[in-house]
């Protein structure tokens, strides 16, 4: 099972200096910075996903710049992603269209055609064909009953470009492999969809709309298309939001599914934001300590506009957290100091009061206990990566764009390691037939 990253332009700086938060003066976005796998040293994925839609262009706005979108169709993806040295000649590259950015429209904005050529002349390996996201699920649905009129022309639509894009790819003799998308509104029409598509000619399937659905509904549907394809049909989930419940997964012969998760819970997620191994084959969490700005935190500002409390203390509270939690890492400063140090700036945050105002709410003595577990178990000092070494302390903290994302860096390191743990599990154990897995969809 191949793990893919859904990239976004997601970068670091390897100069940014932690002490004084700021990147050097001369710094160039881009070029001075640097991707996953290069400020690891290796990848910690099998691939990379980019969405069309997140290049962007006149009619949908994403997430590059004009120029770095330029500069992507003039080299290709390999270069563009700095994945064109001999150690990343394996990886694989996606693209899809990033059908998320277009929700809203009628009608997708990129034709087949256009798509085919897009993938064949950036190198991609993989190629999606132009769907239209359905939203609508009915689990208990069969064949093509139920659904919307909007779902059911979402999910012509779907299948007809399909069909035009595998047309176009076999007559500009295409270099890279296409997949068709399954959209659908229940596990029966997506099974519809599935057989559908390996008439058309794909091999491989990229299964959409996975991303509001719960595990159980997820496999009630890869039961279905199961059913309805040969078991040589390779199946890759777009957008996995269940990454971290993926071995559950396996009975389906998932050959690749793609996820931000790893990256994007490192500074979006309210208390799992640090990845560890845990015991077997299971993962923990942490949570990360919150030292925002206090000159640009929105929350902190409207406070002092308030007259709650006045700028000059936020920043000498905030300076005060992060030297005791520097001072702590290198072992000048005990734990319940350092704790109450962090409450104390996390206060205003939290409840938007003093400390000695709320420092009894519940809230706060939740954060309390969080932040405990996270300072006594010192998680940054059992891992070995380049980014834990380096950053120290610092990858714990939630603070700005360079920690958060180099946390999120090494969240995606850990998980990889995750994912190849679990398919030696599958090579050692298969007693995980397919047959008890669609048994259990079924219930």
């Amino acid at each position: 099972m191949k793990f893919i990253f859904a990239d976004s332009l997601d970068y670091v700086d390897p100069a940014f200096d932690f002490i004084a938060d700021q990147s050097p003066a001369d710094r160039q976005p881009y070029w001075d910075d640097a991707y996953p796998h290069e400020i690891l040293g290796y990848a910690p994925y099998d691939g990379v996903l980019v969405s069309r839609g997140i290049i962007g262009d006149h009619r949908v706005k994403g997430k590059y710049t004009a120029s770095q979108a330029r500069r992507f169709h003039l080299v290709g993806a390999r270069k563009f992603l700095r994945l064109d040295k001999p150690e990343f000649a394996q990886l694989d590259i996606f693209g899809d269209c990033g059908a998320f950015t277009y929700v809203q429209e009628e009608r997708p904005p990129y034709s087949p055609a256009e798509m085919a050529e897009f993938y064949d002349e950036c190198g991609f390996t993989h190629g999606c064909s132009v769907d239209h996201i359905i939203f609508d699920f009915d689990a208990g649905g069969v064949g093509l009953a139920g659904g919307s009129d909007n779902a059911k022309n979402r999910f012509e639509i779907t299948l007809e470009n399909a069909d035009n894009f595998r047309r176009e790819t076999r007559a500009i003799g295409a270099r890279f492999t296409p997949m068709g998308v399954v959209q659908g509104w229940s596990p029966g029409s997506m099974a519809e969809a599935a057989r559908r598509l390996v008439a058309m000619g794909y091999e491989y399937l990229a299964i959409g709309g996975m991303v509001p659905l719960k595990s159980p509904d997820i496999k009630r549907c890869l039961a279905a298309i199961r059913e309805a394809v040969p078991a040589s049909t390779k199946i890759h989930i777009l957008g996995f939001a269940k990454a971290d419940d993926i071995d559950s997964f396996h009975g389906y012969d998932i050959a690749s599914f793609d996820t931000t998760s790893p990256l994007l819970r490192a500074f979006k997620d309210a208390k799992q934001n640090y990845y560890l191994p845990g015991d077997g084959l299971t993962l923990r969490y942490f949570t990360s300590i919150r030292v925002p700005q206090a000159i640009e935190n929105p929350k902190l500002q409207r406070a002092v506009k308030k007259g709650v409390f006045r700028a000059e203390e936020l920043v000498r509270l905030e300076a005060l957290a992060l030297g005791s939690l520097r001072a702590f890492d290198r072992g000048e400063a005990d734990l319940e100091e350092t704790l109450h140090n962090v409450l104390v700036y996390s206060a205003p945050l939290v409840e938007e009061k003093p400390y000695e105002d709320c420092k009894g709410s519940t809230a706060l003595g939740l954060l309390a206990q969080r932040y405990r577990i996270t300072l006594t178990e010192k998680p940054w000092k059992q891992c070995a990566c380049t980014i834990c070494q380096h950053a120290a302390i610092d990858v714990i903290i939630f603070r700005g764009s360079n920690r958060n994302k180099r946390r999120g860096i090494h969240n995606l390191a850990v998980y990889h390691d995750h994912i190849e743990r679990l398919d030696l599990k599958r090579a050692v154990d298969r007693t995980d037939d397919l047959s008890r897995y669609l048994c259990a969809a079924e219930q």
